[in-house]
């Protein structure tokens, strides 16, 4: 069958950017990667190579609108691959072109995604069985703040607390993504960006962090739900090498880690490896 229809249209007809694209050649072509013939199998991933390079090449908006990435994810009728691939474009396009967009454009991609994100974290279901889409898209929002924040967007830190009292499963995913970027900013930025925005997105981490200490008091104040008290520790181990020493010993969270969640074997882990964090910090004395 794959044979058949990749006769009917030569591969690289996708190129072809004076014509709308082919999804279904496109959703052909990436199958055909996973499930070909061995020389099939090398054609397709070479044009998905070219077309994400000529992609890369043109100016940023047009292949953006010519490559309709909210439409293919929004196709029932596509593979996972197919908008995984999808969603890789457009990270490049974020991660290395995103000041080249149209406001308009860059408004409207943030908003896609962000909505797209809830909208997935807010199953229980979709959660669990997208979970790498999932991840995907965290990084890609997580793109975009790296962009946004604070300047266009000063209220993404009391968006995503807030929008994290709607329901144990995207209060999950929000810890994740406050997980990701916390990386980016402190572990990852020396290679990612330059000195003087990654001194300026710890600043706005540090500023909004009062409002993120009262979310991961909650959880752990309320929640019984595994996997959400989980993500938080690991979320909270990110956290204790830059946050004020305030929060860690002014506060009862190493109580409240030693005496409620120590003791459980579900959680030793990650509170051990909290613990020892703490253990580690230079408290200047």
């Amino acid at each position: 069958r794959l044979q058949g229809s990749m006769a009917s249209a030569p591969l690289d007809s996708l190129l072809n950017f004076s014509a709308p694209l082919d999804v279904t050649l496109l959703e052909t072509v990436v199958s055909t990667v996973y499930t070909g013939e061995p020389s099939q199998m090398a054609a397709a991933q070479r044009v998905l190579s070219q077309l994400q390079d000529r992609i890369a090449s043109e100016d940023a908006a047009g292949a953006l609108n010519w490559f309709r990435v909210d439409t293919i994810l929004e196709a029932p009728a596509l593979s996972t691959s197919t908008k995984f691939y999808a969603l890789q474009i457009l990270e490049n396009a974020i991660k290395f072109r995103w000041k080249t967009l149209p406001a308009q454009q860059q408004a409207g991609i943030k908003a896609f995604i962000v909505n797209l994100v809830i909208q997935k974290s807010s199953s229980e279901e979709t959660f669990r069985s997208e979970k790498v889409f999932m991840t995907k898209l965290n990084v890609i929002l997580v793109q975009i703040v790296k962009q946004e924040w604070p300047h266009n967007w000063p209220s993404f830190i009391s968006d995503i607390v807030n929008s994290s009292k709607a329901n144990e499963t995207l209060c999950e995913n929000n810890m994740a993504i406050l997980k990701l970027l916390s990386e980016e900013v402190f572990d990852f930025s020396r290679d990612e960006m330059t000195s003087a925005k990654a001194k300026k997105l710890k600043q706005s981490f540090n500023a909004d962090f009062s409002l993120i200490f009262q979310l991961c008091e909650y959880i752990l104040g309320h929640s019984t739900k595994q996997s959400l008290l989980v993500c938080t520790f690991q979320t909270l181990l990110k956290f204790l090498n830059w946050i004020p020493l305030g929060y860690i010993f002014e506060t009862a969270l190493v109580k409240t880690l030693v005496y409620n969640f120590l003791p459980l074997p579900a959680f030793r882990n990650d509170v051990l490896a909290c613990l020892t964090e703490v253990g580690s910090l230079d408290i200047g004395t």
